[in-house]
């Protein structure tokens, strides 16, 4: 007769497993206990208020966060962005609608800004005209730190000479403050004569992405990406005119409505002229507001998402400081 110990070494099981088999635990007693609601959750009212709010036209196209940020701007606080999304969520109503894409991360070029006006990225981008071959090109250029478009030209094509053109009209935009470093990648224009010799005439260092690695200009494929993916936009233009009216109407969107979760929910615009630290200051005013009056509604007591410290293309190494990055050719 072989004992229990060895018996279970020979077939490869554990004794634990054969006390288990031999007396299985008995079944709960009762009915199984059902989920309780918190205390401090929202109201079946307050939860009905909420959907409605994310499904009015003003909302219905933006995200939980930016309706939360719009809302905090305006002096009102109905829930956190994770109860909205959670909300949602249980309505079947949270889908991701645009195709995703990963690459793997790269090193170089190493680009810094710890404020605007110091980095600028710019690309061009084909809009569809009336016909078949019929395209537009859509110049932009971008602020890296407080991500404002702040230029951008609709042409018939592109050519060294618009490239020039338009790199000088967005400067005076800025009010002609110069950046110390242009970004761009390595198309016909932006490698041209003319660009060349216009940045480096007013000691602008010119940066460049390496040969078919797009993730090398991440904020002007991204930029793309949202001005092509936004719910207004048509596809198709019937003339230049209409690709130009339309690119006026988002833009001015772009830098004074479209809150940004990269830059702590704010627009580009209020993040390039300065005035994002007093939103800022009033969003925690209304959050502080909030807490006060349903303490219990809150982990920790609420505060406003914060201002980026830096941005970059391609973080850099600790070694590196950014005046070795702006010096840099």
């Amino acid at each position: 007769m072989v004992g229990t110990k060895p018996g279970c070494e020979l077939v490869g099981k554990s004794r634990a497993t054969l006390y288990r088999r031999r007396a299985p635990a008995p079944p709960p007693a009762g009915p199984r206990r059902l989920p309780r609601p918190h205390p401090a959750g929202l109201s079946v009212a307050e939860c009905v208020e909420v959907l409605a709010v994310l499904r009015s036209p003003r909302f219905v196209d933006k995200s939980p966060a930016q309706v939360w940020a719009t809302l905090l701007d305006e002096g009102r606080y109905l829930c956190s962005i994770s109860t909205m999304y959670r909300l949602l969520r249980r309505e079947g109503e949270v889908r991701e609608r645009r195709a995703q894409a990963r690459h793997p991360a790269k090193v170089k070029p190493e680009l810094i800004a710890d404020g605007p006006s110091q980095v600028w990225s710019w690309d061009v981008t084909k809009l569809k005209g009336p016909d078949r071959g019929v395209y537009y090109d859509l110049f932009v250029m971008l602020d890296i730190y407080s991500c404002k478009a702040v230029h951008h030209m609709v042409a018939v094509t592109e050519t060294a000479e618009l490239a020039e053109s338009f790199i000088q009209d967005a400067f005076a935009a800025n009010g002609g403050i110069l950046p110390h470093t242009v970004h761009a990648d390595r198309g016909t224009s932006t490698t041209s004569e003319n660009v060349a010799t216009l940045l480096a005439g007013l000691s602008i260092t010119r940066s460049h992405s390496r040969p078919r690695v797009s993730n090398d200009n991440p904020y002007s494929e991204a930029q793309f990406k949202t001005l092509k993916y936004c719910p207004a936009f048509p596809g198709t233009f019937g003339s230049i005119a209409d690709a130009r009216r339309f690119c006026a109407q988002f833009f001015r969107y772009y830098n004074t409505e479209h809150r940004q979760a990269g830059i702590g929910l704010h627009t580009p615009a209020s993040v390039h002229d300065g005035t994002a630290t007093e939103i800022r200051a009033h969003r925690a005013q209304t959050l502080d507001s909030a807490y006060a009056a349903h303490p219990g509604r809150f982990h920790r007591r609420p505060t406003p998402p914060r201002l980026p410290k830096a941005a970059w293309i391609n973080k850099p190494s600790p070694q590196t400081g950014i005046a070795e990055l702006q010096q840099a050719a």
